[in-house]
């Protein structure tokens, strides 16, 4: 019987909005020089342009031993990771973003620096960040708080471009949360994590899917996902609220003893009651935050539902193991 060929690599990459830049895409794919076989999978989330009917068109006359799963709509950048991880083959994931600012090339340098130092995790760090002031300062300040919340050292970029294991990503493919952030699972994961020197290059096409609700986004599942710091911050704030009034009241308890209490007006009353008011709204609303969540899950919100999976181009190499879900995720 004849051994299957092992899969050094699958190489991940979400596509949304993509249509402008599909050809430049496999064409850098296809100039790849890796002697072994390797896979790469492409996750449509559900883009609303032609990514997919180009892809697969293009797919078409490659060699390229490619996987093509689509989900039913858009659930977002990190859920089509997992669905990527899901359905890969190969002894490491790869991830890359689908606007070839993580030059391809660059993708076996992060393998070849994983396998060599027995690595779970390799981040490309960003030689010279390519990105706008705007994405940057985002994504900026999304790292400082996970680095905060995930107890990583301040090294460490968490970029898009990582290089994960195979036992790493299978266990965290195994997560079902609505609410997801690969960073934070893998740190949970693995300890054998490190990151390497990347060049980032400028975006050929089109502008960061990023904005700023999808930033507050990202960030509030950085916050609320991996940490209960948000809870035990209210309840500091609540105790300082507490103490603060309790020591006006003494204040005012002693001055009314030697007869110096004063009528005071209404603009101390009414900052008071904003103060204080702020400070519950605040309180409940951090509270309601992880409440919500709870409920969602439990209730089933999905993560990801995928509409079809096909093979495309070199068959080949890729069909050694099945993928472990196929139909939904």
């Amino acid at each position: 019987m004849t051994t299957p060929p092992c899969i050094a690599f699958s190489l991940i990459i979400p596509i949304y909005r993509s249509a402008s830049i599909i050809e430049r895409l496999i064409t850098r794919l296809e100039a790849l020089d890796f002697a072994q076989p390797w896979q790469v999978i492409f996750v449509d989330d559900g883009s609303p342009d032609q990514s997919y009917t180009l892809l697969m068109h293009r797919l078409g006359s490659s060699p390229l031993a490619a996987l093509v799963v689509r989900h039913t709509r858009n659930f977002g950048e990190h859920q089509a990771v997992l669905t990527g991880y899901r359905h890969a083959e190969g002894e490491y994931f790869i991830n890359i973003d689908d606007d070839l600012q993580n030059p391809p090339e660059e993708a076996l340098r992060l393998l070849e620096y994983a396998n060599t130092n027995e690595l779970d995790v390799v981040y490309g760090n960003y030689i010279v960040k390519k990105h706008n002031l705007f994405r940057n300062a985002g994504s900026g300040f999304a790292n400082l708080t996970a680095r905060l919340l995930l107890d990583l050292p301040d090294s460490y970029y968490l970029s898009s471009f990582r290089c994960v294991s195979r036992l790493i990503g299978k266990k965290v493919a195994e997560n079902c949360s609505p609410y997801v952030y690969i960073d934070g699972l893998l740190s949970q994961s693995t300890n054998l994590i490190s990151s390497l020197d990347v060049r980032h290059d400028p975006r050929d096409d089109g502008t960061s899917g990023y904005n700023l609700r999808r930033l507050i986004r990202l960030w509030l599942v950085i916050l609320t996902s991996f940490s209960l710091m948000p809870l035990r911050f209210a309840t500091l704030v609540g105790l300082g609220a507490a103490a603060l009034g309790g020591l006006s009241i003494l204040y005012i308890l002693v001055r009314a003893a030697f007869g110096a209490v004063e009528v005071v007006g209404w603009p101390s009353v009414i900052s008071a009651i904003l103060f204080f008011g702020g400070i519950q709204c605040l309180l409940l609303g951090v509270m309601g935050e992880y409440i919500g969540r709870v409920y969602l899950t439990v209730y089933g919100k999905p993560q990801a539902h995928i509409r079809s999976v096909e093979w495309c181009g070199n068959l080949a190499l890729p069909l050694n193991r099945q993928p472990s879900r196929s139909t939904e995720a």
